[in-house]
């Protein structure tokens, strides 16, 4: 029998609900919780809270436990490191940890003109790896425009929140942002008429931005996540992705793929840019990197990223500990997760689409690998979003043990850890399909 969540108490339970007032009587009230969960305890892909309570997850933390909750062998090299050295500023000093892993993330960049060689900068998080990936970029074109996409999540810090838009509140009574960034289409399939027409309209609008407000000769990078995250889970048609390298070829701009959520394994290749063959010149990962500590890394060709001494630096980034978790990580990586994760996602989809795929309120199933959308709408031939289903379907799901998260207005994402087993998928279809059900014919 697959192994199925326990709920022992009402949710939340009397100690979750202690800790939660705890908590919300001195943290800050921007964080954004979907539901009263207390995480004490993680184990591969189930989360246990303090009133016995137990959950299959398949948020992973936000895209970042990819090698599962606590695997023995992260938590192995972790304490290893710890009693080593857990701190010596990696931008001032050198230490092996660092060195190691730098050296493995080069190899594997999918960046490109690698064969000239790659360089990384080590940061403490996605939206400080495209701060440095924004700064890299006017320095070495000397240029100042940025282009963005509508939908796009880069981060909250003053650079990286000037490159997302992919909700209001987030840049609502923060301006002015960072000046010279200006946003465009997003190709989506599924509300633009198909691949090819997506492709055609953002490409157009592109070329329209060319002719009236973005010289391209003063275009430093154009910047994207090649499968929108925050933003719906939104694949984007490879073509499109070929086409924004021909057109940075084309007017001397830097490619730079955000690949904060999708990398690492998430999509069953190392880097989800690797599905479409096109190779950027600067790529950010982080999340998944280091299975839940924090660490982000900037790659780019060592002619790019050839800055001098302090232009950019961090004093955390890149710390023993991390850098001894994320080469854990890769290894675990490169033995048999990067093919659960290709396999594992086709099964989810399958099984979603087996359940719901008639469904009158979901009117797509998406995703590629372990990367994988479900969104809903009030009904498939206006195809008009319905983000209040959306939250109660999640908060019914958590009911019922089941962590998710939502994306985007209206959509569903499933980004379990890369660990997943095909029992697991199984059990978490059928409870999301249940708290769906519940709620479709509810207002």
């Amino acid at each position: 029998m697959p192994r199925r969540p326990v709920i022992r108490t009402p949710l939340p339970g009397p100690e979750a609900i202690a800790m939660v007032r705890a908590n919300e009587a001195v943290v800050s009230t921007s964080f954004t919780r979907d539901y009263p969960l207390v995480a004490v305890r993680g184990e591969g892909s189930w989360i246990y809270d303090p009133d016995g309570n137990e959950f299959l997850d398949v948020t992973s933390g936000i895209a970042v436990t990819a090698t599962g909750h606590c695997h023995p062998e992260v938590v192995a090299a972790i304490q290893k490191q710890a009693g080593e050295l857990l701190h010596m500023s990696g931008t001032d000093f050198y230490y092996p940890a660092q060195t190691e892993l730098a050296v493995r993330l080069a190899k594997l960049a999918p960046v490109k003109g690698a064969d000239e060689g790659v360089r990384l900068f080590f940061g403490n998080s996605g939206a400080e790896g495209m701060e440095c990936a924004l700064k890299l970029a006017r320095w070495a074109t000397k240029r100042t425009y940025v282009l963005a996409f509508l939908g796009s999540f880069h981060g909250r810090t003053m650079g990286a929140l000037s490159l997302t838009s992919s909700k209001v509140r987030q840049r609502e009574r923060f301006g002015p942002l960072v000046p010279g960034v200006v946003h465009t289409l997003y190709p989506d399939p599924l509300r633009m008429g198909g691949e090819k027409a997506a492709t055609a309209a953002a490409l157009a609008h592109i070329e329209e931005l060319f002719q009236t407000i973005l010289p391209p000769d003063e275009l430093a990078a154009i910047v994207l996540e090649p499968i929108q995250g925050e933003g719906g889970y939104v694949v984007p048609p490879d073509d499109f992705l070929r086409s924004l390298r021909a057109i940075c070829d084309r007017v001397g701009a830097l490619l730079v793929f955000d690949e904060v959520q999708s990398g690492m394994g998430r999509t069953g290749r190392m880097f989800a840019c690797e599905h479409s063959g096109v190779k950027p010149d600067i790529l950010v990962a982080a999340k998944g990197i280091a299975s839940g500590l924090p660490l982000s890394a900037t790659m780019a060709r060592a002619s790019v990223m050839s800055w001098p001494p302090g232009a950019h630096a961090t004093t955390f980034g890149g710390n023993p500990l991390a850098c001894a978790a994320a080469n854990k990580t890769l290894d675990l990586l490169d033995e048999s997760l990067l093919a659960n994760a290709r396999t594992g996602g086709e099964a989810l989809i399958d099984a979603l689409r087996a359940r719901l795929g008639d469904h009158p309120r979901v009117a797509d199933i998406r995703g590629r690998g372990l990367m994988v959308g479900v969104e809903l709408v009030t009904d498939r031939t206006t195809l008009a979003r319905d983000p209040d289903l959306r939250n109660r379907v999640v908060t019914a799901a958590f009911e019922r043990g089941l962590l998710i998260l939502g994306c985007g207005r209206n959509t569903i994402r499933f980004a379990p850890s890369l660990t997943i087993t095909r029992d697991e998928i199984d059990v978490a279809v059928e409870l999301f399909a249940s708290a769906l059900e519940a709620e479709s014919g509810r207002k």
